[in-house]
Formats: structure tokens, C-alpha cells, sequence
């Protein structure tokens, strides 16, 4: 654990992709391109959009294609796709010229990853080997998500040594980023400062790691303060709370952008984000959900009084 927190982070929204596709309805993409647009203005500085996923098993995402053709997102904003499969990467290559960077994702553990995406991690793992491969080949920035990194509903425990053969991997076959999510929400602060230590030994200094937290169990941003304390510049989240994972039920969101936001200005550290402007988004994508959402900032405001130095 470092004593230094970071002076700033870098924040990844995800709410478009990670929060759209678990929706029960499909929302329309003129509303999903309104949204966009909108959260590309509020000085978040990655925007992951969409996935190239079968239409026929995530309905949600089936206009992956139209969104990308269609948004409106200023220059020096990092537009990213979801690839879960050489399959996905050959679809989405068409569209190269509209986003700039691919997540390619795999869960840690066995049963989850053949309940996701019906694939043995070993399987998985070599497609996304090739995919990320050609995406460097294609001067895109590569990014591989670990799901399930700080423990499985099915299995339990996942051993750390596990996940982080895996992230070798990836950072071998080119990936710059690993993201660790805590999918259904199963990880603690401790575990969380622990383990992102031993991430940065065993990756080395060259390699973003970036957290990816759900707040299933009340302690998403109890594990960003401890991700934070062990030197993690870099996180995902969804505006609004949206999120969540299909496989098992009662995984809820992640935890909302705003909330990460506002803990993380609050506590000195700049995200370059523009909060009143996120928390219209927020407010936008509740109208056109039309029910509640669990991002407590929100609910109750931005605080607005700040502590001095």
C-alpha cells in the first residue's frame, strides 16, 4: 500500500454499454445517442459506447452499429467497444473510424465464464489473444476486462494467482490496460488493497490497471478508497448506478459515476469531470428509464460546501 493517494484518475463510463444491455426493455437509439452525446460533454474522457454482441441473445445492444455511425463525440474523447470474440472484433471492424479503443473480456473463473458466454476460460482466452493482437495491428488501444477477479457467485474464491496468470496473457499479446471487475459485487477493501499491490508487482509499472467495481453489497466505493491507497489511478462506472451482470440474479449496478465523482472531488483528486453536468445526464437517462435509480448524489445533490486544505 502507498500512503499517496493519486492526485487525479482517469474515469472510463460505461453506462451506455454495461448499463444499457441489462436493461429489461431495449431502449430506443435515438434516446441511447441523445445520452452519449450528452455524457461526451461532461469531461469524462472514455466513453464505452456499445459491444458487438449476438442480437439475439442481448437485445439491447442489437444497434451497435447505428450508435457508433451516429454519435457525436468531441475530438480527444476515447470512444470504446466491447469485442467478446474474434467474431464481434470482425463486425466491429467496418466501423474502425468511430471508436478508438476495444475491451476484451473473459471471466476468472470457470463456471462463469461458460454461464456467460458458454466458453472455457482457455477458450476465451485464446480468441481474445488474437483479437487484441489485431487490434494493435489496427493502431487501436487494447484493454482486457477480467470479470469475476475478486471472486465467483458459483465458485467462490478465485485465487489472485489465477487472475493474474490470465492478465499476463493478455498484457503479452498486447493488451496496455487490465481492468479487474468485482462482477456480482463480492469484494472487500482489504482484499481490494491486497490485491491491487500484487497486481502492480507482477504486471509492472507499464501496464493501467483499472478497477471495476459493483456496488451489489454496499461497498464499491469503500473499495475504491482502498484501490486508491494502493496506487489505482484508473476506474469504470455507470452513470446512474445502471448495470449489473446477467448471470446470477440479483447482481445490481455498478457503482454510479457520479457518486465516484463526487468522493473523489470531495477528497482532492481531480477527474477533470464536470458534476452538475453528469448529474444532468444522470436525471436524463432516469426520465427515460422512467424509475428510480441507485446513485445516491442523485438522490440527495452534489454537497456543496467544500473542506479547505
Amino acid at each position: 500500500m502507498t500512503d499517496a493517494l493519486p492526485d487525479t484518475v482517469c474515469i472510463r463510463e460505461v453506462g451506455p454499454r454495461d448499463g444499457f444491455q441489462n436493461e429489461p426493455e431495449v431502449i430506443p437509439t435515438d434516446a441511447k445517442v441523445r445520452l452519449i452525446d450528452r455524457l461526451a460533454r461532461t469531461g469524462l474522457r472514455r466513453l464505452e459506447v456499445t459491444s458487438f454482441v449476438r442480437p439475439d441473445v442481448i437485445p439491447q445492444l442489437a444497434d451497435a452499429t447505428e450508435v457508433l455511425r451516429r454519435i457525436d463525440v468531441p475530438p480527444g474523447i476515447a470512444v470504446t467497444v466491447l469485442i467478446p470474440n474474434e467474431r464481434g472484433f470482425e463486425l466491429a471492424l467496418p466501423l474502425r473510424e468511430h471508436f478508438s479503443e476495444i475491451n476484451g473480456f473473459l471471466s476468472a473463473s470457470e463456471t462463469h465464464n461458460r454461464h456467460n458466454v458458454n466458453r472455457t476460460v482457455a477458450e476465451s482466452l485464446t480468441g481474445l489473444e488474437r483479437v487484441i493482437g489485431r487490434a494493435r495491428e489496427e493502431g487501436l488501444r487494447a484493454e482486457g476486462v477480467i470479470s469475476t477477479a475478486f471472486g465467483c457467485p458459483y465458485e467462490g474464491e478465485v485465487p489472485a494467482e489465477r487472475v493474474l496468470a490470465i492478465a499476463r496473457r493478455l498484457v503479452e499479446a498486447g493488451a496496455q490496460e487490465i481492468a479487474f471487475g468485482d462482477t456480482t459485487g463480492m469484494a472487500n477493501p482489504r482484499q481490494v488493497s491486497a490485491f491491487f499491490a500484487q497486481a502492480r508487482e507482477a504486471l509492472g509499472p507499464a501496464v493501467e490497471l483499472t478497477a471495476h467495481f459493483h456496488n451489489t453489497r454496499g461497498q464499491g466505493l469503500a473499495n475504491v478508497l482502498a484501490a486508491l491507497q494502493a496506487g489505482c489511478a484508473s476506474y469504470e462506472s455507470s452513470f446512474g448506478e445502471l448495470g449489473g451482470c446477467p448471470v446470477p440474479p440479483g447482481a445490481t449496478g455498478n457503482i454510479a459515476t457520479e457518486d465516484l465523482v463526487s468522493m473523489l472531488e470531495e477528497m482532492g483528486i481531480a477527474t477533470g469531470v464536470d458534476l452538475d453536468a453528469l448529474l444532468a445526464a444522470a436525471a436524463a437517462v432516469r426520465e427515460v428509464l422512467g424509475r428510480p435509480l441507485g446513485s445516491h448524489t442523485l438522490t440527495a445533490g452534489p454537497v456543496n460546501w467544500h473542506r479547505s486544505a
